[in-house]
């Protein structure tokens, strides 16, 4: 099942993409009047969990800097009913879809099963210690086939990024250390121009590389040693192992279905890089 938990990651993840990468989304939550990206990427994500403090998005995102969190929550919230950023997020990511894959293979009977399926796995999985998941299946599944396929797409992602969590926390590797490691995975280097780690202060990132160093991680050009690559792949396959349980709900047969009726799809998806 890690094996299947790790094809389903490729063909879900450019499905799930399109929110972060496809304009309808972010032009509909600034529709509401989020004043830009992160106010309604913040916003949108985090409200399943209801109005709760920057600590506990912090905390449930895991990945971002200290501070981050704090500087869009809970204020994207002050004029913006959380409810409404939810109901945008999902319109425009909806919208990015029918649009990326056009009317034929949006329309499809193969959509509309691959929609099914997905939704089947999503909603049957354990929400014990998985806090992003057990907030989306608090929203309702959307009728539209298109938008369930999203929705359920995302209720997986989140479910897997849970598993991550636990995996990272596991392994004692913290959110912009995780992000070192995944950018020397992806052959950046030096990985501190990685673009979500840029943007951060010098001397906290200068800290975080020195600390990698310390615990024989990375080597003192910045690159992998043996024990960090050892340490990334450790994370991944248990994050793959902890992705499973949503797809015990299928069949065997429903999986090879599930597969075949995704592939076109991904397949669309990746060649216009979810945009």
């Amino acid at each position: 099942m890690t094996h299947t938990a790790r094809r389903m990651f490729e063909l879900l993840e450019p499905i799930c993409l399109v929110t972060y990468f496809a304009d309808e989304c972010n032009e509909e939550l600034a529709a509401l009047g989020h004043r830009g990206y992160w106010d309604g990427y913040f916003a949108s994500r985090a409200a399943p969990l209801g109005r709760v403090p920057a600590q506990v998005v912090h905390a449930a995102f895991y990945s971002f800097a200290e501070g981050e969190a704090a500087r869009h929550i809970p204020s994207a919230w002050g004029t913006i009913p959380p409810e409404a950023s939810v109901a945008a997020r999902e319109r425009g990511s909806a919208a990015s879809l029918r649009r990326i894959l056009g009317d034929e293979l949006a329309g499809s009977p193969g959509l509309v099963r691959a929609a099914d399926l997905t939704t089947k796995a999503a909603t049957n999985a354990p929400t014990e210690g998985r806090v992003m998941y057990a907030g989306m299946r608090t929203l309702p599944v959307p009728s539209d086939p298109v938008a369930r396929l999203w929705h359920s797409a995302t209720m997986l992602r989140e479910h897997r990024g849970d598993g991550h969590v636990a995996a990272l926390v596991g392994a004692r590797v913290g959110g912009t250390e995780a992000h070192v490691l995944d950018a020397l995975a992806k052959g950046i280097h030096p990985p501190e121009s990685f673009g979500r780690l840029h943007h951060l202060p010098k001397a906290r990132l200068a800290a975080v590389m020195d600390g990698l160093r310390e615990r024989g991680l990375v080597d003192a050009d910045g690159g992998f040693t043996e024990a960090g690559r050892e340490t990334k792949q450790r994370i991944e396959a248990l994050t793959d192992e902890l992705a499973a349980p949503p797809y015990d709900a299928l069949t065997p047969a429903e999986l090879d279905e599930l597969v075949t009726e995704l592939e076109p799809v991904t397949a669309k998806l990746v060649a216009a890089g979810s945009r």
